[in-house]
């Protein structure tokens, strides 16, 4: 019986000294008149970047290194959650004058 409390307590210890996740924050970019409104952003790893395509074409978010890419269709919103520092460079795979980077922060 002894033994049972002492591991409950132990138990209940770690939970309360366990560290706790935090969420990352929500960035949203707009693609709107063939641009990505802002054109700069910063955001730190583990935040989620939402682009919003608000044009009348679809769009993609690429990387320039090729890391990643994503589709974001006429209407709707796209996601992407940003996993490693440091500064990326993207553009529209279907419109390449369409330009924008992202500075990603360590935490």
């Amino acid at each position: 019986m002894r033994a049972f409390r002492y591991a409950a307590a132990f138990a209940l210890l770690q939970m309360a000294t366990a560290a706790v996740a935090v969420a990352g924050d929500v960035a949203h970019v707009t693609i709107r008149d063939m641009a990505y409104v802002p054109p700069t952003l910063t955001v730190h790893v583990g935040d989620t970047v939402a682009w919003n395509n608000a044009d009348f074409v679809d769009h993609t978010a690429t990387a320039r290194d090729g890391s990643w890419e994503v589709v974001i269709a006429t209407g709707k919103t796209a996601q992407l959650v940003m996993n490693k520092a440091g500064v990326v460079e993207y553009f529209c795979r279907f419109h390449p004058n369409m330009t924008a980077k992202i500075e990603v922060l360590a935490r």
